[in-house]
């Protein structure tokens, strides 16, 4: 296993930045995920680490040692594609061994690692069948396995379950977390889909416009984004934005009729000369039975069902918030909406970076 760093890692293509002053480390054993949307730096760094892509400047380095100059083969890594590629004419356990026979193993060794690496990924009943016949899920367990054979010092994936159907998803990202955790292997990860990332992850490595917004715990980037991006991105539904104008006894909120407490906001939004944006996650927005302490007044557009949560919008201005219905009488007309002021994170309108929160939000 090893510890990866990456120093001022910059990664041009011509005029282009694909990646922009990177600097991070990755724990021996970590599973660290890099999230953000298409297009934003997270493949070509995992490129980069692979040995299959040059840096422009900065440096990568296994454990201290300064990696660039080394070819991927020469790096200790092993690497699982969105789309797997097994051969075809070759039995489930040929395919799985060709890396080490490549190497020029001995057979006994073969033998050995075949063993560990079938009980590990519960492969025994599949090793004398072929790609053809396997399912999507278990095709993905066979690249997973001849990855993790040969003992990598770190384990690359990406997006190694964007191909396979939903229903085998679910599965796959657990017994991909539980393996990473049993073989121990750093290993680092690439997603646009933040379920895999908040689910799977020892930390979310959150990018966008080729550079590194925010590196956190699951918990601690829904709870405290360091940005607007941030809470937009992490979440389903989004967080809630909301201008904050002030006046007399409050804050209007956007352009709407909406008037929250100033009793709700921190003195250093107060002292902001700056414009702010207020943040809320959807969960601590609540339709109430009876008025809470700290609300707000407004008409309820729709409520609807995700689950087993119940979703309540209303317009602010000219956009759409949402929170959930908590009343124990549904069929009220009541629209009593609660704010938990704990939950209220708060941005700089002008460069979108977090200013503000009254409590954790957890």
């Amino acid at each position: 296993m090893a510890k990866v760093e990456l120093k001022n890692l910059t990664i041009k293509f011509g005029a282009f930045t694909a990646v922009k002053d990177v600097n991070l480390t990755i724990n021996d054993g970590e599973f660290v995920v890099y999230l953000g949307p298409s297009g934003c730096g997270k493949t070509t760094t995992l490129r980069a680490v692979a040995g299959l892509q040059g840096t422009t400047t900065g440096d990568i380095l296994f454990d201290g040692q300064r990696v660039n100059d080394l070819t991927a083969s020469e790096r200790n890594i092993a690497m699982v594609f969105q789309f797997v590629s097994l051969y075809p004419h070759l039995s489930i356990a040929e395919n799985i061994v060709f890396p080490l026979k490549a190497r020029g193993l001995k057979r006994a060794e073969i033998a050995r690692k075949l063993e560990w690496v079938t009980e590990i990924f519960k492969l025994g009943d599949e090793l004398k069948r072929y790609p053809g016949a396997l399912a999507p899920g278990t095709t993905q367990k066979v690249a997973l396995a001849r990855a993790v054979v040969r003992e990598p010092a770190v384990l690359l994936l990406d997006e190694p379950l964007s191909a396979i159907d939903e229903q085998f998803r679910e599965e796959m990202r657990w017994e991909l977390g539980h393996l990473q955790r049993e073989l121990g292997v750093t290993t680092i990860y690439v997603t646009h889909d933040q379920r895999e990332a908040m689910s799977l992850a020892d930390r979310i490595v959150l990018m966008n416009d080729s550079r590194i917004v925010q590196v956190d715990k699951p918990h601690d980037l829904f709870f405290d984004p360091n940005s607007v991006f941030a809470g937009q991105f992490i979440g389903s539904p989004s967080m809630n934005f909301m201008d904050l104008n002030p006046v007399s006894g409050g804050y209007r909120l956007g352009n709407s009729d909406i008037i929250l407490s100033d009793k709700a906001v921190p003195d250093v939004v107060r002292r902001s000369h700056n414009p702010v944006r207020m943040g809320l996650r959807p969960r601590d927005l609540q339709l109430v039975d009876e008025p809470p302490e700290v609300g707000i007044d407004v008409t309820v557009d729709d409520i609807f069902s995700v689950g087993r949560e119940r979703y309540f919008s209303f317009r602010v201005g000219d956009d759409i918030a949402q929170g959930i219905d908590v009343r124990s009488d549904v069929a009220g007309q009541g629209h009593n909406i609660a704010i938990r002021p704990e939950g209220l994170v708060f941005f700089d309108g002008k460069s979108g970076d977090r200013i503000a929160t009254l409590g954790a939000g957890a």
